[in-house]
Order: C-alpha cells, then sequence, then structure tokens
C-alpha cells in the first residue's frame, strides 16, 4: 500500500464523517460544501506532494550520478597509479622485499578501511565543543563526519578495493619470483603449493586486519577522526589543500 493511496482513504473518511458531525435544525446536513473543498484542496496538495518528491528525486539521482561518475574515474587513475608503482617497485627487486611490498599494501587497505568506518561511526557532539575552543583539526573532524558518506565510499570502496586488487596481483607476481629462484617453472607443483599458501597468507591478513580495524574504528572513532582532521588542517594551512569543504559555506555563498 503507497503512502499516495493511505492520503487518499484519509480524505474519503473525513468526507464521509464530517456531513454526520454539521447538522442543522432541519436536520439536513452542513458539511457536503466543506467535504468538496476539502477534496479539491486536498487533491491540490497531493499533486504538489508529489511533484516536490518527484523534484527530489530527480536531484538526488542527478547527484548519485555526478559521484558515481566522479568516483569511477578517480578509481580509474589512482588504480592506473598504484599499478604502475606497485609493478614496477617489484620488477627490480628480490621476492622478500616483494612481499613487503605486498604487506605494505595490505595495510594501506586496511588503514583506510578503518578510517571509513570510524568516519559513520563518529559523532560530531565532541568536535563541536572541541571547536569552541579553537582546537585544530576539529572543524576539519566535523567537515569529515558530515560527508561521512563519501568519505567512507572513498576509503573502503576507492582505496580499500584497489588494495585488494593490487594485492593480489603482486602476490602473484612474488609467486612467480620465488618458482623462478628456485629454478621450478611455472605451473609445476612448487609454484602451485607457494601460490596457495602466499595468497592464503595474503588473505588472511587482509580479512583479519580489517575484522580488527573494524572494532578499533568503532570503539575510538572519535580519536581517530580527530586525528584525520588534524591532518586535513595542516594540509589546508601549509598547502593550502581543501580535502573537505564545508557545505555550509557552499549554501551560503549560492544564496548570495
Amino acid at each position: 500500500m503507497t503512502t499516495h493511496y493511505i492520503r487518499i482513504r484519509i480524505l474519503n473518511t473525513i468526507c464521509l464523517v464530517i456531513p454526520l458531525w454539521v447538522i442543522d435544525d432541519d436536520g439536513n446536513s452542513q458539511g457536503m460544501l466543506f467535504c468538496n473543498c476539502l477534496v479539491k484542496s486536498g487533491s491540490v496538495l497531493l499533486l504538489l506532494m508529489d511533484r516536490v518528491q518527484i523534484q527530489l528525486m530527480k536531484q538526488l539521482f542527478r547527484q548519485s550520478i555526478n559521484w558515481s561518475l566522479g568516483i569511477a574515474v578517480i578509481t580509474f587513475v589512482l588504480a592506473a597509479i598504484f599499478t604502475i608503482v606497485s609493478t614496477s617497485t617489484l620488477s627490480g627487486v628480490t621476492w622478500g622485499v616483494g612481499m613487503i611490498v605486498v604487506f605494505v599494501i595490505v595495510i594501506i587497505g586496511i588503514v583506510f578501511d578503518m578510517l571509513g568506518i570510524a568516519a559513520t561511526a563518529a559523532d560530531e557532539v565532541p568536535f563541536h565543543a572541541m571547536a569552541s575552543k579553537k582546537i585544530h583539526g576539529s572543524k576539519n573532524a566535523i567537515h569529515i563526519i558530515r560527508n561521512a558518506d563519501r568519505f567512507a565510499s572513498f576509503c573502503n570502496d576507492v582505496i580499500g578495493d584497489i588494495s585488494g586488487i593490487i594485492s593480489g596481483t603482486a602476490t602473484a607476481i612474488v609467486v612467480l619470483q620465488l618458482t623462478v629462484a628456485y629454478n621450478h617453472s611455472d605451473g609445476s607443483l612448487f609454484h602451485t603449493i607457494i601460490s596457495v599458501v602466499f595468497t592464503s597468507l595474503v588473505a588472511a591478513l587482509t580479512v583479519g586486519g580489517k575484522a580488527l580495524g573494524k572494532s578499533m574504528a568503532i570503539r575510538y572513532s572519535t580519536e581517530i577522526i580527530f586525528k584525520v582532521g588534524r591532518i586535513f588542517y595542516f594540509l589546508e594551512n601549509r598547502f593550502n589543500i581543501v580535502i573537505i569543504k564545508d557545505k555550509k559555506k557552499k549554501r551560503n555563498s549560492k544564496r548570495k
């Protein structure tokens, strides 16, 4: 049963009840005229509300499309950069150093996953008290929490997923380097065993690290977001790099 249908039923019920309430001395109902006016005004009101809802849905849909396209482009660029850097780094090192590079990539994914969850779990009330005391980074932390959906999408979906994909590719390169170093061919039993062991190890570290990071992010969300806010404050004041803009400033500038 839709909301529009419920509103129509309510108006019909009112129109049936009101004529019984308003009866003159001759026993004639005087509420019919009122009901007709109520039905007409109610229908107009419903049409206006439906139009407003449609406009809001269109606006939200456009914003979602723009955000999705922007995230797709950013993901493409960052994935290309990460792939080039990791491949060029792994090509000139031994398998031991390559495995360290893989662990670093896994740690990056875990850290950003923790940041995204902390942004959604944090409350901005403590940061208002800090902002009243003019503590550096508190306003930036408020901006992060107010844009928690986009911040978490970037940290969890973009950086987290890229790290997971590239860590798998880097693991395959390290396994091949280790196989060649011990004079075994690709597809041999040694290569298969090493591939299974290294892939399982990286998967276990990724899943276990993210599980630990999520519990820490929920428990220490205020402290984590405050440290990120201080980093954003440093970048904004030293290098004039604004990571997250304040929505209120945008609205005030549009009104002016």
